[in-house]
């Protein structure tokens, strides 16, 4: 009983100390943010009085409601994609038979060692060659129609699921199209919320393609934003702080309302290491 009673109590204290190091950075830009530029370094966790008119100073510094508004826009139309055609993916590589397949599908996911730069100047060739830059399908686009990672998320989910569903429902009538469409994909709504919740982040806080692909404000998103809040010699850190913590809440409401099946689809998905 003493054993399990340490046992839990070290497993605990490990989780508390886990929980702190990744609570810690936010709750300090939370803090900075509501201090003077003179009292950024001033040990006080808690700004007496907090100044508030940091926030206000954003929206004059930056059209932050624009880039949230771009931002939400691109995040939106890419997970659309990428939930569509990698759930349509997934579900070929797990319940059809073709020639081919698994070395196909290996193939594809040997496609995640690629790094990303690597794939960057052939993306700027194409949107240039279309005349897509500094437009929002620049941002939309690339990351529209699937992914390696995305694809293997969904096949593994749709291979938990029973076989009598789709034979069952080839007794009825049912195409290949309506198989997926109506009987399987409902059931893999954890891992639609995973991939759906991993995308967003991803497009919410991607730097890199925006910077190459956006010039003009009208179409930047919030990670521009925040560099251009940035002066070439000084740089008014409380007021970066507060921009960073108005980007960040949209991702913590998110997750708030997703983290159930966020938790459910990585566990019943095969990701959480099981």
């Amino acid at each position: 009983m003493n054993r399990r009673l340490l046992r839990g109590l070290l497993i605990y204290a490990a989780l508390i100390i886990v929980a702190w190091c990744a609570l810690a950075p936010l709750l300090w830009s939370l803090s900075g943010s509501l201090k003077s530029e003179g009292a950024l370094t001033d040990p006080a966790h808690i700004p007496i009085p907090p100044r508030w008119s940091n926030y206000g100073e954003v929206f004059e510094l930056m059209p932050i409601g624009r880039m949230l508004l771009n931002t939400t826009v691109y995040a939106a139309c890419v997970t659309a994609g990428q939930v569509f055609f990698c759930s349509l993916a997934g579900y070929a590589f797990a319940r059809l038979r073709f020639p081919g397949r698994d070395a196909l599908f290996l193939g594809y996911l040997a496609t995640l060692m690629v790094p990303l730069t690597v794939t960057v100047i052939p993306q700027f060739l194409l949107m240039r060659a279309l005349g897509w830059m500094d437009t929002p399908w620049a941002m939309i686009v690339p990351g529209l129609f699937g992914s390696a990672f995305g694809t293997y998320l969904m096949r593994q989910f749709f291979r938990t699921l029973p076989v009598e569903l789709e034979e069952a429902a080839t007794l009825d009538g049912c195409t290949p199209w309506q198989i997926y469409w109506r009987v399987l994909l409902p059931h893999t709504r954890p891992a639609v919320m995973v991939l759906a919740v991993l995308t967003w982040i991803t497009v919410w806080n991607d730097f890199l393609w925006p910077l190459i692909m956006i010039q003009r404000n009208e179409y930047a998103t919030v990670t521009l934003g925040l560099v251009r809040l940035q002066g070439q010699y000084t740089t008014n850190w409380p007021i970066l702080m507060a921009a960073a913590t108005l980007i960040l809440l949209p991702l913590l409401l998110i997750y708030a309302i997703a983290q159930r099946a966020f938790v459910r689809g990585i566990a019943m998905s095969g990701l959480g290491g099981r």
